[in-house]
């Protein structure tokens, strides 16, 4: 296993609604326009932290099986409707949705007929429709952004990897287990990443990059099914087994947002705080695996995730959703 990623800052957040009119020009502004055929359409927009963007969009779409046509803000979801798995969940179906960064890791944020807010993400700007790859849908939008430069002031800190840090060193590695474990003391998955952050600036740095707190345990996931249900949104967790590290449980388990649909793969960790700190700062030590399947757990013949074998590439894939 390569050496352990440093991660160190915290997102402050990735779509914030600003509150006052933009106090300049725009920096750039593009006119896309978005077929109802395709999932996304990339514009020639590359986006910086902390720009803020405004979105215009009208025409209208008809996807198959409707009734009728639905405009940028997208058509209610029912409960049948419910089984189709789209790339934001939480909105309607031919919604117009946007999405900053790499298309592997970017999470998918609903625009609608209007939006304005600002980025603590970078990156090309794609823009889409909330629909299956099946659905051909007829029609198009015609959407207009303005992006602006960070306003006067604000100050918005980021995550960011790191090579090199004062008390980060072989001396900080060896107090650190290389493997957590369960209950039993049966060796599990590799510690493969640390933080420095507070805690509350670590939780903000996960929700900021799309990663969504994990229920402790079964009881609990079943209550949040049932309410998601209810509400209609789509249940994105499936609860986490307790590990151990430095002597007890996780202290917080997150989950690269992904719909139940598809929990035979998942992108999960586990953090914990650890007893000591790197330099005078705060210090979270974490293992991150990706489900990619289900497998016979040797110790009790039951069914358990498959983990990819390959701990640096999850690793990896932390890294991009962060920076």
């Amino acid at each position: 296993m390569r050496a352990v990623s440093l991660l160190i800052g915290s997102l402050v957040a990735v779509l914030a609604a600003p509150q006052d009119p933009p106090a300049g020009p725009a920096r750039t502004s593009e006119d896309v326009t978005v077929d109802g055929s395709q999932v996304w359409t990339t514009t020639k927009i590359e986006l910086k932290p902390g720009e803020r963007l405004i979105f215009a969009a009208s025409g209208s779409l008809r996807c198959p099986g409707q009734q009728d046509d639905n405009g940028p803000n997208g058509l209610n979801r029912g409960y049948r409707d419910l089984l189709r798995n789209l790339p934001f969940n939480n909105a309607g179906r031919g919604a117009l949705i946007g999405r900053i960064g790499e298309a592997d890791v970017a999470q998918p944020f609903l625009i609608g007929a209007a939006r304005d807010l600002v980025t603590a993400s970078a990156g090309p700007l794609s823009v889409g429709v909330n629909h299956t790859e099946s659905d051909l849908c007829t029609g198009t939008y015609s959407v207009r952004v303005h992006v602006y430069p960070p306003a006067a002031g604000v100050q918005l800190v980021v995550a960011k990897e790191v090579r090199a840090l004062s008390g980060v060193d072989q001396e900080l590695f060896k107090k650190i287990p290389r493997r957590i474990g369960d209950s039993q003391g049966n060796p599990g998955d590799m510690v493969n990443f640390v933080l420095l952050a507070s805690e509350a600036a670590m939780q903000e740095a996960f929700t900021a990059a799309g990663w969504v707190k994990v229920d402790a345990d079964v009881r609990g996931a079943l209550l949040s099914g049932v309410l998601g249900s209810l509400s209609k949104e789509s249940y994105v967790t499936m609860p986490m087994s307790q590990l151990y590290l430095f002597g007890r449980p996780q202290d917080y388990g997150w989950a690269h947002a992904e719909p139940i649909k598809v929990v035979s793969t998942r992108h999960h960790l586990r953090v914990w705080k650890a007893p000591f700190q790197a330099g005078g700062a705060m210090l979270w030590v974490g293992a991150a695996t990706h489900d990619i399947g289900f497998e016979r757990d040797q110790r009790n013949n039951g069914i358990t995730h498959k983990i990819d074998p390959d701990v640096d590439l999850e690793r990896d894939y932390l890294r991009k959703t962060f920076v």
